[in-house]
């Protein structure tokens, strides 16, 4: 009938207008390292910060400001790099109150809750390859995928948090000796990558994973009174200049657009193979440049 609409195509195109035009992650520079460990480090200290004061303020800005910044990074339909790093330290500082209240609430050994964030890890990952086929961050150009790729950096923030406390703690390393062990770590996966080929999907994620003990121990140490092992700098102190650090940065990458996906790349490879993209990817995410 004249002027009536197909409610199939009413839907399609709805979903079209909610769809990402572009890959909504940054692309991986040495950089993105830097801003991402800076994240864990000050969720850690703004986490510790807020649970020692009033409750109702912590839960405000842990949870409100968490489910926040996700509404915004969802909203936007491409990468915008302050949006990003936004929800980024929103997930470090909520995934740290996750990690400890399991600990601290429940009473749950720092063993019990590393083991119980890394199954909960590897169980997004198998959903999510057997969903999308790939586990690469260059595939990001969905919102089922960015749905997954949050999930899985939650799961891997609960999962650092657990893991940086068992070392300090139950492992008796302290955290300076906890942050040296996991910079040494990290390292693995990035010479493992570099001198023996490794698949780079699982070196990134291995290496994510790690980014977020190695920040938090440092944080910690800087943050923590003499009497437990820190350098008793306050846990607000160390928030607050981490923060201004990372918004100078964000601020950088925002301003010279190099931590932007090129269209090519953003298309999105399966695990260990070639870029594959139609016409219309392309194009749609071309517009991002014009």
């Amino acid at each position: 009938m004249p002027g009536s609409v197909n409610p199939s195509r009413a839907r399609a195109r709805s979903r079209s207008r909610r769809e990402p035009l572009a890959a909504k992650v940054p692309e991986i520079t040495a950089l993105f390292w830097v801003i991402k460990i800076l994240t864990t480090g000050m969720g850690e200290a703004t986490s510790d910060f807020l649970a020692n004061g009033n409750a109702a303020v912590a839960g405000l800005v842990g949870v409100g400001g968490f489910g926040f910044a996700l509404w915004l990074q969802f909203r936007t339909r491409r990468y915008v790099a302050a949006v990003y790093w936004f929800a980024a330290v929103m997930v470090a500082v909520f995934g740290t109150m996750a990690a400890d209240g399991l600990h601290v609430v429940l009473g749950l050994p720092y063993y019990a809750t590393t083991a119980l964030y890394a199954l909960f890890l590897a169980a997004v990952l198998v959903l999510w390859h057997r969903s999308e086929g790939t586990l690469s961050i260059h595939s990001i150009t969905t919102r089922r995928r960015e749905v997954y790729y949050w999930c899985t950096v939650l799961a891997t923030f609960a999962l650092g948090t657990a893991l940086g406390d068992f070392s300090a703690t139950t492992l008796d390393l302290g955290f300076r000796d906890s942050g040296l062990a996991f910079l040494v770590l990290i390292a693995v996966p990035l010479a493992a990558w570099w001198k023996l080929r490794m698949n780079p999907v699982p070196a990134f994620w291995f290496a994510y994973v790690v980014t977020r003990p190695l920040g938090a121990s440092f944080a910690d140490y800087a943050g923590k009174p003499a009497s437990i092992g820190g350098l008793g700098y306050g846990d607000g102190t160390v928030a607050a200049a981490a923060s201004v650090v990372i918004i100078l940065l964000v601020g950088y990458v925002t301003v010279t657009r190099s931590d932007i996906q090129r269209p090519a790349d953003a298309a999105g490879p399966v695990d260990g193979g070639p870029v594959v993209a139609d016409a219309a990817q392309v194009g749609a995410m071309a517009r991002q440049y014009d």
